[in-house]
């Protein structure tokens, strides 16, 4: 390497050379030395063949061999250091290797050695430089002496190159220049003047006096023959462009506008006809193409700086823009005779209208733009509409087969050099095209509608060209099949259209306007409603037409606004008999789904065609007023049969045999088919976006099909399934048994515990020893919070139940390090129930994972069906009492005190937490944190029951109440019952009056005797009597021996000391609620069914343990009721209400269809729930959106509320409430209640959303200051609005199967 001979000098001197040569113009341009230094350091950045360059090559080499072999050691060593932890990023390493590489011996003896070889190589350049340079000065002496006149020289070489150059460009000088580009000077003199004029800085040539006179010469001489000289001077205005400011550039700019303004009007320019075309290889239209372009060029950059000036400069130029684009011959009434004007040859060079849109983009220039086109050029926009008119005229004729099929962009690439008319006129129309779509997304270019048209009737208005646009899509012709697919989607009519139809459907305001409406609508779906008839669609209608169509209404469907439009039409209350486009759409899907379209039956674009339509269903069917609609369609079944027959075409497809010639077309075959099985799961999946489309979904038998797709999908990174709306769907998903189930088969549970604990025990490694990993110092650290969250969201008591019920916990006695839990057992035997030491040994951070598992615990508890399951199974309050008891400090023999700390404190709160029983107002739950006072934890701590007194409130508790004149009025109502709907209205009134003035009143004995007797009453009508009579003989004891579950048994204790508590209850309570428990179960048991699975879903339900007996639960309607008889409880259960707030009333219910017993879910998730979504989406949609946002969905937290008659997060009055507004009105009123919660809570549901723990709130938190008769006045404009549609489909509960 020391070696470097004369020849290899001599070759770096020729490749230094060749690069300065070829970035000459760049240098020669440069106002300084300094701006040529930043060139040159910059070229990598600016010029895109610089790795093409000899010398860098050369560098490249030299460094390869050098350093290379370093370089891969050092990246060997990063990545098994990133593979022995969490990996860091790509730019990390990067960073890494350089830095080592840098501070290495190599690199510093290649650079020493680098920098001595350029040295010997730079000084013989500079040398051989001046030596060339003297003989240059010499040389122009000579000429000076010879010329006859004297002028102003300067001290300036006229060397090509003006590098390490200065020089002061006087006045004489540009007048020199000027006089001699006059026509009548030599055309050598005038080359030179040219030369000179392009070499001067740009800033020396703005401050001459003649600047405005030289621009005239310039422009003069642009219609100079010559086509050399022509071309330096576009070579100047371009350098000018490039280099000088706004106000210099503005009337170079302008000054060529105006001379092709001028161009195109004189008679003397021969310019093309239509019919004549245009051959880009003439001449002429070169120069004048290049004319074109450069403006072209400068519009497109110009509103990048433009704004740094002041705005008349932009008007000057916007308004030559214009003028010169509205430029007009006196045409001939033959159109193949009509002269081309400039427009057309702006849209050769910018087909798509780039510049428009720039312009357009900023309000700055967007204001001028549209001003301008309303006062004085409006006709751009009129010859642009006229455009579109005409092509779609020749489309609809079937002439656009044989003049614009074969358009610029889709021909033989053989035919590149000459443009026939019909070209120029397509590529016109699309630059129209493209404009039109631009201006309609903002308000004032709308306002310049409508339009006046020449030789046509009448305005053209927005709908109007919405609907020519429409219609383009389906009319145009194809690109041949010669075509390759980028050219063709590109620049096809129908792509083009569909483009410029995206954009406007993003544009909200620019959408309402222009494309929600039902004229626009029914141009769309034409072709769909001829093609169900069993026509054509339209003469040149194709497979790819109708993906476009189905590609806007996907969008349009996507929006509120769009979607409502789609389901109900421009007129929801019209009484039109005709189908909206939600139906239409559905109608054909399932017809394609179902082939019974035989129009394209064998295309390969088939399956294509069917996922496009698919889609804007799924976009319908993913909300629930949407699936409301779709729901008699049955699209779910239709989907789930095509996925089996695709699922078996996959199974069938032939091994590739190697060297076999079909083994391309059977891979390319094997990749459609697969991705249209994972398309149509996918829309599978998208039903699970409702509560009720959850039902159907586990109808089809797919669901655990679906939820391995979504796992192998967006396996190990469960941020993208929030990123791409799937956490809603998983979190539905885990809100049933099935899916539970589903969810654990797919190793979806396995990998979201694994990437916990990893969190959680191991953490980040850290990346430098500079930057340690902090100390957590919140409960749940930030790394894992994300996996708690998702924890919370998957742990519904259908999940849990399926997932432990009767399984043990492991409880080793030794626990490996490397040890990792893969499920929701070993995440309770090692993060919540550590009850030994080999346990907490196992831990590598104790007290934070542990804290993490209590807090787990204190969430999922919130349940308190999970609760008493966890009770029954583990005992969780006796451990973490003994706990407790074990963190006591023995001060001396006679006093003993806890010990305080994060874990204690914890314990403590889910203690009280999981043991009382009450509202907001009648319990006291102990804080997380430490006072900052002498005292920082004044909360007693107890290692035994009972709980001490502190945490029991101070309310009166059932006291009486007196007899009230209302009160009376309601008892006498239900004592008089002539006709049946008078008093049943006339009770309601009388309630909802009670309720509005006093609602305390309905509580205790009072609401005891108001449930009974109108129950009773009820019951004695037929009409109201939702179920049948069921007879029931059983005694004492004939029910005797049955025995309840441990989970019921430790519910009723929990009532009975609530009971006792609000005073409700006395002793032998106990007994009471278990006899009465236990006819219920035997009275239900009759009328339940046994479970007739058929084969495709059997193997799912074999392990579904929920459809095993008896409820899962426990009965927390029957334990709300306190003292209510089992008569009672049989007369309510023939009403519909029962089947809503008793629970367990249809429990694998002979009354409920047999789809719908086997799927495990309860009418109350896919009725009320369902509904309460719905109506929470148009009543609150800023709750709704924070639920998505947040990944939770409000059906898993009312299902809840619902279960356990708002248990723990209403008082016991308010409970009451609830309970009897529900029987006095109706079913649908647990529907309004629970969208007044969300509404009572929004404010603190929005909060919680930038905190990212809505869910741990809602869960944990009472419902603070909520009253139930707070809230009537809006729950009756709620049932004004909704009652028909609800009470509707809660009585289609039982012919709910498809």
């Amino acid at each position: 390497m020391a070696h470097f001979s004369s020849e290899d000098q001599a070759m770096l001197q020729a490749m230094l050379r060749r690069l300065f040569q070829s970035v000459k113009e760049k240098i020669t341009g440069a106002p300084s030395l300094e701006c040529a230094e930043e060139i040159l350091l910059h070229l990598e950045e600016t010029d895109e063949n610089f790795h093409n360059y000899e010398f860098v090559k050369y560098l490249r080499q030299h460094i390869g061999n050098t350093l290379g072999s370093m370089i891969e050691e050092e990246m060997e060593k990063c990545t098994s250091d990133r593979n022995q932890g969490e990996e860091c990023g790509y730019d990390t390493v990067v960073q890494q290797v350089t830095k080592r590489t840098q501070e290495s011996k190599e690199y510093k003896e290649m650079m020493h050695y680098l920098k001595n070889i350029m040295i010997a190589v730079v000084e013989s350049m500079i040398n051989k430089f001046e030596e060339d340079e003297t003989r240059n000065q010499e040389r122009q002496k000579k000429i000076q002496k010879e010329k006859s006149r004297s002028y102003c020289t300067d001290n300036c070489s006229d060397s090509d190159s003006s590098f390490n150059q200065s020089y002061k460009f006087c006045q004489g000088k540009l007048q020199l220049i000027l006089d001699q580009l006059d026509p009548g000077q030599p055309k050598e003199v005038r080359y030179e003047a040219l030369q000179t004029l392009c070499s001067a800085p740009p800033s020396d040539v703005l401050n001459c006096e003649n600047w405005t006179t030289l621009c005239e010469k310039l422009t003069v001489s642009l219609s100079d023959p010559d086509p050399v000289f022509s071309d330096r001077i576009l070579k100047f205005c371009a350098q000018t462009f490039s280099l000088s400011p706004l106000h210099m550039t503005k009337e170079i700019y302008t000054s060529l506008a105006k001379y092709l303004e001028s161009y195109f009007l004189s008679r003397e320019n021969h310019i093309p006809t239509l019919s004549a075309g245009v051959d880009i290889t003439n001449p002429n239209m070169t120069r004048l193409l290049k004319k074109v372009r450069l403006l072209n060029e400068y519009q497109k950059e110009a509103p990048s700086f433009w704004i740094r000036h002041p705005e008349k400069y932009m008007e000057e130029i916007v308004e030559s823009t214009l003028s010169l684009l509205t430029v007009k011959h006196n045409q001939s009434h033959v159109v193949s005779q009509k002269i081309l004007d400039p427009i057309y040859f702006f849209a050769l060079v910018d087909t798509k209208a780039v510049w428009f849109k720039k312009w357009m983009h900023a309000h700055y220039s967007r204001t001028t733009v549209l001003r301008l086109l309303e006062k004085k050029y409006k006709s751009l926009v009129t010859t642009a509409i006229q455009q579109c008119v005409e092509y779609f005229e020749l489309c609809k004729t079937r002439k656009a087969d044989e003049t614009l099929g074969h358009s610029k962009h889709c021909r033989n690439k053989q035919k590149t050099f000459y443009y026939l008319g019909q070209e120029l006129q397509y590529i016109y129309f699309l630059h129209s095209l493209c404009l039109l779509g631009r201006l309609l997304i903002y308000k004032q270019g709308r306002k310049l509608f409508p339009i006046k048209l020449k030789n046509k009737k009448g305005l053209v208005s927005l709908i109007d060209l919405l609907v020519l646009f429409t219609q383009l899509i389906y009319y145009s012709p194809s690109c041949p099949k010669m075509t390759s697919a980028a050219h063709s989607e590109n620049y096809s009519p129908a792509s083009m259209v569909t483009e410029v139809l995206w954009i406007l459907c993003d544009q909200k305001e620019c959408a309402v306007e222009c494309l929600y409406n039902n004229i626009v609508i029914e141009t769309l779906l034409q072709p769909i409603h001829n093609l169900m008839k069993g026509n054509e669609a339209s003469p040149n209608c194709s497979e790819t037409a109708l993906i476009h169509i189905a590609g806007i209404l996907a969008r349009i469907a996507s929006e509120e606004e769009g979607l409502i439009l789609l389901l109900y039409g421009a007129n929801m209350n019209s009484s039109e008999e005709s189908p909206t486009g939600a139906h239409i759409i559905a109608q054909f899907s399932k017809k394609l789904l179902d082939e019974d379209i035989s129009i394209f039956s064998g295309s390969e674009m088939l399956p294509v065609v069917k996922g496009a339509f698919i889609s804007v269903c799924r976009h319908i069917y993913s909300t629930c007023e949407g699936l409301q609609v779709l729901i008699t369609y049955n699209l779910h079944e239709s989907i789930a049969k095509a996925w089996k027959k695709t699922s078996l075409l996959s199974e069938r497809i032939p091994t590739p045999v190697e060297g076999s010639d079909s083994i391309s077309s059977v891979s390319q075959e094997s990749q459609n088919i697969m991705a249209w099985e994972d398309n149509l799961l996918d829309d599978l999946l998208h039903f699970a976006a409702t509560p009720k489309g959850l039902l159907l979904l586990q109808r089809t038998g797919a669901i655990n099909e679906c939820v391995t797709f979504i796992f192998n999908r967006y396996a190990k990174n469960y941020s993208r399934h929030k990123k791409f709306g799937y956490g809603v769907l998983i979190t539905r998903v885990a809100s049933t048994a099935a899916g539970g189930i589903a969810l654990k088969k797919s190793g979806f549970i396995n990998e979201l515990i694994t990437e916990l604990w990893s969190n959680l025990e191991y953490g980040r490694d850290d990346v430098r020893v500079t930057h340690p990993r902090t100390t957590p110092v919140d409960p749940i650290d930030r790394s894992c919070q994300k996996s708690f969250l998702a924890l919370v969201n998957l742990l519904s008591y259908p999940a849990i139940y399926e997932l432990v019920r009767n399984q043990d916990l492991p409880n080793k006695t030794e626990y490996s390090l490397r040890e990792v839990p893969t499920c929701v057992i070993d995440i309770i035997d090692r993060l919540i129930i550590l009850n030994s030491e080999a346990k907490i040994r196992s831990l590598f951070n104790y007290e934070q994972s542990h804290i993490f598992g209590l807090r787990l615990l204190s969430v999922i508890c919130c349940d308190l069906d999970t609760l008493l399951l966890l009770e029954a199974q583990y005992q969780v309050s006796e451990m973490l009492l003994n706990a407790q008891e074990e963190n006591i400090l023995e001060i001396s023999e006679s006093h003993r005190d806890f010990i305080i700390d994060g874990l204690s404190v914890e314990r403590n709160h889910v203690l009280v937490r999981i043991n009382l029983v009450g509202g907001p107002l009648e319990r006291i739950l102990p804080p997380r944190i430490l006072e900052k006072s002498d005292n920082p934890y004044p909360w007693p701590m107890f290692s035994s029951y009972p709980l001490p007194n502190c945490y029991l409130s101070d309310i009166t508790r059932n006291a009486g109440i007196k007899q009230d004149n209302d009160l009376d009025k309601l008892l006498l109502c239900l004592k008089i019952s002539d006709k049946q709907t008078e008093w049943i209205e006339n009770c309601q009134r009388q309630f909802c009056k009670m309720m509005k003035a006093k609602p305390d009143i309905i509580s205790g004995e009072a609401l005891i005797e108001l449930l009974e007797k109108f129950v009773l009453h009820l019951t004695e009508s037929p009409s109201e009597c939702y179920f049948p009579s069921v007879e029931y003989t059983a005694t004492d004891a004939n029910v005797k021996n049955e025995s309840l579950s441990s989970v019921q048994q430790l519910g009723i204790k929990m009532t009975v000391r609530y009971g006792k508590f609000l005073n409700l209850l006395k002793d032998g309570a106990e007994n009471d609620l278990t006899w009465v428990l236990k006819h219920c179960e035997r009275f239900l048991k009759q009328q339940q069914t046994s479970i007739k699975s058929s084969l495709h879903i059997l193997f799912e339900y074999i392990h579904n343990i929920c459809l095993q007996g008896n409820y899962a639960g426990h009965d927390w309607f029957v334990s709300s009721l306190q003292r209510k008889t089992f008569q009672f409880l049989r007369q309510f259960s023939r009403l519909l209400t029962s089947a809503f707030l008793w629970l367990p009333r249809l429990h694998i219910s002979s009354y409920l269809p047999n789809d719908t017993v086997e799927s495990g879910i309860h009418p109350v998730y896919f009725c009320s729930t369902h509904y309460i979504e719905m109506l929470l989406k148009a009543e609150l949609p800023l709750v709704f959106s924070a639920f998505h946002m947040s990944g939770f969905a409000p059906s898993q937290i009312c299902l809840q509320w619902i279960t356990q008659c708002f248990w723990n997060y209403l008082d016991w009055i308010e409970i009451c409430h609830y309970i009897a507004t529900c029987v006095f009105l109706g079913p649908d009123y647990q529907v309004y209640i629970c969208i007044a919660v969300f509404k009572h809570l929004q404010q603190d549901i929005l909060q919680h959303t930038q905190t990212q723990d809505l869910q741990v709130f809602l869960k944990e938190e009472a419902l603070h200051g909520f009253r139930v008769s707070d809230y009537f006045e809006y729950m009756e404009i709620l049932e004004q609005n909704y009652r028909t549609v609800l009470l509707r489909d809660m009585r289609n509960i039982r012919l709910q199967s498809t």
